[in-house]
């Protein structure tokens, strides 16, 4: 009796699909299950794919793809259906894919069995148990495994989501990742065993007769369904696995980028037959582990190579500086390495005094990162020479030039962008007296805490940034730190990161800095949280652009002197005779001061006075001005008195000007509007003062203040 006629006996019958020619050819019994004729023929593709239900036709792709890509059978269960798409029976297909000789294509030729299976007829196909709940729930198991192993953002997380996944119809109850180092292979983690399980499993040899050595030695994928076949297959290693108490194994290979990277074990405590639906799960989940695993390894290194990078690059603060307090933050959030141009600095100087730095160098790439590291070790030589503030930029400024000029645009970047520049703040600091000399270069003014929590922008004078000229000028300022008063240097990530410019930004900064701290440590950490914390979403600002910014931030205190005389705080300036615009930053420092002043007059007032006074200076004398503001006295009794002094012995007198004169009025302003007010002379020059006092009562007030 002939093959044909022994499977048609048991009601099954022989096909094939060449997918080269799109051909089918069926025996007699294969033709009878599909509805045609009982007897051998071939038949175009077109005319017997209709045969089939359509839902079943799309899935039979993948079934094939799958049985190639595992050199497998392929088995399916399939719905026959008639000319009104109503199912007539059910069959199962198990089929040989065998490549084709059809040179330069991808082709196979499916052969196969074809065989009724008792299924009980639907009268509309759409709704049978095999239009496919389980297929359907595979299917949003994966989307939403795919979703769960793209976010997780480390190898921890990656195995820990693993770990969760519920298979449809068959979940593990353990799993392991191994990775492989030289010829060992090793144990990346894993999930659903107690600790020191992995032990036998560490530094194993990939020569060893164990299922994830042969996984990655072949990148095949071995399914064990018992323990006896476990143990049949590989004796050596079974009292490994033994003691786990697992009665199927699937062991797939990691592969990233078309090379094995490794393996995945999935156990379970009970029976699987590792079906062509079950293989294709577990083959799928494998992939996209390895994806995950790939991407958390390289976010893993890339933080690594980041914080090496930050921690070579940023200094440590080292032992304190008697007199003064220092604490110092930098976080790098622009760039993809997330190292970028921001630095700070703090520099013993031969003379027994310190020097602050804070810097910020365009860019958030690697190479911003370079420039800085060489532009920070030029500074600390040229402070380390001895050289003030003012020679110091100019130095570093001559020094970034050069560096920028003798960039090849060949290296990586076009001629646009080879060019860069850096914005720097260098102080000199003597904690003996409170005295800060400090010259800028295009960086953001420095803020100044006094001891009631006043915070106020110091503006200095300041020049281009680095790099721009070789040979720039860098005037320099001198800021008095009384004792207890704080001063913030940042680079403008602090201020503008989360669509903020410099007005908005230093209005969400404010109440940070005058809020009360327990020491600097807190106060630097308060204001990283202010835009980068969990609430700092809630205070973007009004620009679209709001990409984030590489933050540094310094802050030095002067220690407080030990008295019961209650907190003032005061501001001092200069207004050069050449930079007539200070007297407006004059008028914007007085009103800093007075921000929280009783009388809103009061503080008009004294801008109108400040303004006179200054102008008068710059007008009638050749030197410049010195302004100096200071409020004493407890809250509701506080005297602001202001003093500007020049070099100049020639006393100012009143007037009586003339309805259309443009000056002469500024005596008689601050006879109208000051509590008091006076001309002082001095050895050298004069000095012209006025106060006013947030009580009525000037009595109490000068005693208050005094």
């Amino acid at each position: 009796m002939r093959t044909e006629e022994i499977l048609a006996a048991i009601g099954t019958g022989l096909w094939s699909w060449d997918s080269s020619s799109g051909t089918v050819s069926l025996d007699a019994e294969a033709a009878r299950l599909l509805g045609l004729p009982a007897e051998p023929v071939v038949r175009p593709g077109e005319e017997v794919r209709p045969r089939f239900h359509p839902a079943d036709w799309e899935e039979i792709d993948g079934v094939v793809n799958f049985a190639i890509a595992e050199d497998t059978v392929a088995e399916a269960r399939m719905r026959v259906v008639d000319e009104d798409g109503r199912v007539v029976r059910t069959v199962r297909t198990r089929s040989k894919p065998v490549p084709a000789d059809s040179p330069g294509r991808h082709t196979y030729v499916l052969m196969g069995t074809l065989q009724e299976i008792a299924q009980p007829p639907e009268t509309i196909a759409s709704h049978t148990p095999l239009t496919g709940d389980w297929r359907r729930s595979r299917e949003a198991f994966l989307l939403d495994a795919g979703r769960a192993l793209a976010e997780a953002g480390s190898t921890a997380e990656v195995l820990r989501v693993a770990g969760s996944l519920s298979m449809p119809g068959f979940s593990p109850d353990g799993l392991a990742v191994f990775g492989v180092s030289g010829d060992h292979l090793t144990v990346v983690g894993h999930h659903g065993h107690n600790v020191g399980d992995e032990k036998p499993f560490i530094d194993m040899p990939l020569e060893t007769d164990y299922p994830a050595a042969e996984v990655v030695r072949t990148g095949q994928a071995i399914y064990l369904s018992s323990p006896e076949e476990y143990r049949k297959r590989f004796p050596a290693t079974w009292p490994l696995a033994r003691d786990f108490g697992r009665r199927s194994w699937a062991f797939l290979p990691l592969v990233s980028s078309g090379h094995t990277t490794g393996a995945w074990m999935a156990g379970f405590r009970h029976n699987v037959a590792f079906s062509p639906d079950e293989r294709s799960v577990l083959t799928t989940v494998a992939r996209m582990l390895a994806q995950a695993l790939t991407r958390a390894g390289a976010a893993e290194t890339e933080r690594e190579l980041s914080l090496g990078l930050q921690k070579a690059m940023m200094p440590s603060l080292g032992p304190g500086v008697d007199g003064v307090t220092i604490a110092a933050r930098y976080v790098p959030t622009g760039g993809g390495l997330q190292v970028g141009g921001d630095w700070y600095d703090v520099i013993a100087l031969p003379n027994g005094r310190i020097a602050l730095v804070i810097g910020d160098v365009q860019g958030h790439d690697v190479r911003a990162a370079g420039l800085m590291g060489q532009l920070r070790i030029a500074l600390r030589a040229y402070a380390a020479e001895g050289h003030r503030p003012d020679a110091v930029l100019s130095r570093a400024s001559r020094f970034l030039s050069g560096l920028t000029e003798a960039y090849d645009p060949a290296d990586g970047e076009d001629g646009s962008h080879a060019t860069r520049f850096a914005t720097c703040l260098y102080a000199e600091a003597d904690p003996d007296t409170g005295t800060l000399d400090i010259a800028r270069a295009g960086h953001p003014d420095p803020v100044v805490i006094s001891v009631d929590g006043t915070a106020m922008i110091r503006q200095t004078a300041g020049g281009l940034p680095l790099g721009i000229e070789t040979d720039a000028d860098y005037p320099t300022t001198r800021v008095v730190l009384g004792p207890g008063e704080t001063i913030m240097l940042c680079t403008d990530g602090l201020i503008e990161t989360g669509g903020h410019d410099m007005a908005t930004g230093w209005a969400r900064l404010r109440p940070v800095l005058e809020k009360p701290a327990e020491d600097l440590e807190e106060l630097a950490d308060a204001l990283v949280q202010a835009v980068h914390g969990p609430g700092s979403h809630y205070t973007t600002g009004p620009l679209v652009d709001r990409r984030e910014d590489d933050i540094a931030v310094l802050v030095l205190r002067r220690e407080a002197a030990r008295t019961r005389k209650p907190p003032g705080r005061r501001s001092a300036m200069t207004i050069a005779q050449a930079e007539p615009e200070r007297v407006a930053a004059a008028r914007q420092q007085v009103r800093q001061l007075l921000h929280d002043w009783a009388d809103a007059e009061q503080v008009d007032s004294a801008e109108l006075m400040v303004s006179e006074m200054s102008t008068n200076v710059l007008v009638h004398t050749d030197g410049d001005a010195l302004l100096l503001a200071e409020v004493t006295g407890v809250r509701g009794e506080r005297r602001l008195r202001v003093e500007v002094a020049d070099a100049s012995d020639e006393l100012p007198h009143k007037r009586r000007p003339g309805e259309m004169a443009s000056s002469g009025r500024g005596l008689v302003l601050m006879e109208m509007l000051a509590d008091a007010w006076g001309v002082d002379p001095r050895g050298e020059g004069k000095s012209i003062w006025f106060e006013l006092y947030e009580s009525e009562d000037p009595a109490e007030l000068g005693r208050a203040g005094s």
